[in-house]
């Protein structure tokens, strides 16, 4: 019971659970905020600017909310770089994180740049709105089910990719998967990592959402037992399905299953949003969002009476993203 005070007291204070919702001293006003950096962990500098734009901006959408206000970036350039690759690799970082924005509807408008010898990019994005424009993720219901609207295996291909390079890793896995499944892999990844979740978001109160996460550095499962700690109700989540982009499951089974790929723990970067819907507005959903952004969503789990807990079948069903290969189209 104590627990419970605390996460209800921590709820009260403004820390939501991606995002910290402030109330403001001016009436029905919330301040809400996030921030995020890492690691680059593609080769193209432009994307790894949509991509950490995407997922810094990511935790707003998972609250529900589509407007994000302003925008912030952090950067670490590495000491390791020469003078001249600095001056390549940071405009194409910045031009991504911009453009990213801007598709967000937002600007960036300040930030922070050291010298480390690390390369870091993030950043932090507010918002600040009426209580309406949030969802506060705690309202699952027994009957509910889960969907997700990326797709699983993005730290596969990007390893996967670096791998083609290393003949003692690329030996593990050349028998499961081509140089050409992984090149498409890795660039499916990309696509999905630098994607917004803002129309996810935005249909998340079309269709009466109760509550979401976005999946990042704890993998699915990790992210699903957190959105279940948080519940209101005595409900657990059970997930069956695990789309996974295409050849990706087989290369985490080569592996000796060193990502724990289809155990939920695999780290994802900028991935989609886990959801809780009402069972009869779930598939509704789903077909929203492929009619409004082209890409898929899925029904991966239920939500059932329990203790507050998530968990993955001993053998869920892992479906191919995309299920069949079309030679000139990503997806």
């Amino acid at each position: 019971p104590l627990k419970r005070v605390v996460v209800l007291l921590i709820h009260f204070v403004g820390i939501g659970m991606d995002s910290s919702v402030t109330p403001l001293r001016h009436g029905g006003l919330s301040l809400v905020q996030t921030t995020d950096f890492f690691y680059p962990l593609v080769e193209d500098p432009y994307m790894m600017g949509k991509i950490t734009c995407a997922n810094v901006i990511s935790d707003l959408y998972a609250m529900g909310v589509t407007e994000c206000d302003n925008m912030l970036m952090l950067l670490a350039v590495s000491t390791k770089m020469t003078e001249k690759e600095r001056d390549v690799v940071v405009p194409l970082l910045m031009r991504g994180f911009k453009d990213a924005a801007l598709e967000a509807g937002t600007t960036v408008t300040g930030g922070q740049t050291v010298v480390n010898p690390w390369c870091t990019i993030g950043g932090v994005a507010s918002t600040v709105c009426q209580p309406n424009e949030y969802i506060v993720p705690d309202n699952a219901v027994v009957g509910d089910v889960l969907v997700l609207t990326k797709p699983l295996g993005t730290q596969v291909a990007v390893n996967a990719h670096q791998w083609l390079d290393q003949p003692e890793r690329w030996n593990r896995i050349k028998l499961v998967v081509s140089e050409d499944d992984v090149h498409k892999a890795y660039q499916r990844a990309m696509d999905s990592m630098a994607r917004l979740n803002r129309i996810a978001a935005r249909l998340m109160h079309k269709y009466n959402a109760h509550g979401a996460t976005d999946i990042t550095g704890f993998g699915l499962l990790g992210h699903a037992q957190n959105l279940a700690k948080h519940q209101k109700n005595e409900v657990s989540f059970v997930i069956h399905n695990l789309p996974v982009i295409a050849k990706m499951g087989a290369v985490a089974k080569a592996c000796g299953n060193m990502f724990q790929l289809l155990q939920g723990h695999s780290a994802e970067t900028s991935g989609g949003l886990l959801i809780c819907l009402p069972r009869e507005q779930a598939a509704a959903y789903c077909k929203d969002i492929e009619k409004q952004e082209a890409y898929q969503a899925w029904i991966i789990g239920i939500v059932e009476k329990g203790s507050r807990t998530a968990r993955i079948i001993d053998k869920p069903r892992v479906i191919e993203v995309p299920a069949k290969e079309k030679d000139s189209e990503l997806w």
